[in-house]
């Protein structure tokens, strides 16, 4: 996976210690209702596209910057579904991180979904009642997204 530059500059800082991070959720529908996912070449896992939000890029910028990156697809985003946090991850090098987990709706407007970089091994569409087994938050982006009453989502407590 390739490591943002501006990580690299603070890893060279702080070492392995926790870094603090904004990530994007987009969570991509199409006009059938299908979802855009990801099968990641770090763990094999089904997940919607994601990313780290990049100093001074705007989240909804981020989430259509990662869905191309990624799948070939553009997207608009429609708003965002909600915001959480994620559980300390602790890397394969030794790096400690938590994200700020900002979940955005996202609807397709063209391209062929494919893989388009080097972090995923697979790109598909899914209907919403079939979908792979995937990690509780993304499932929750998902339940975020889809929410008919188009609500901001957010945990309290």
């Amino acid at each position: 996976m390739p490591i943002p530059e501006f990580i690299v500059t603070l890893r060279d800082m702080v070492g392995v210690h926790p870094l603090w991070l904004p990530g994007v959720k987009a969570v991509v529908t199409d006009d059938g209702g299908r979802l855009l996912l990801v099968r990641r070449a770090d763990n094999g896992r089904w997940t919607v596209p994601a990313g780290i939000v990049e100093p001074g890029e705007e989240p909804a910028a981020t989430a259509v910057r990662e869905v191309q990156e990624e799948t070939g697809v553009d997207v608009e985003v429609s708003h965002v579904a909600g915001v959480g946090t994620t559980a300390p991850v602790v890397y394969p090098n030794g790096d400690h991180a938590q994200y700020l987990d900002v979940v955005m709706a996202c609807s397709y407007v063209t391209g062929e979904a494919r893989v388009n970089d080097d972090e995923n091994l697979e790109v598909a569409w899914f209907e919403a009642d079939s979908l792979p087994d995937l990690p509780p938050l993304h499932r929750r982006a998902i339940e975020w997204a889809l929410d008919p009453e188009r609500r901001t989502h957010f945990v309290t407590g």
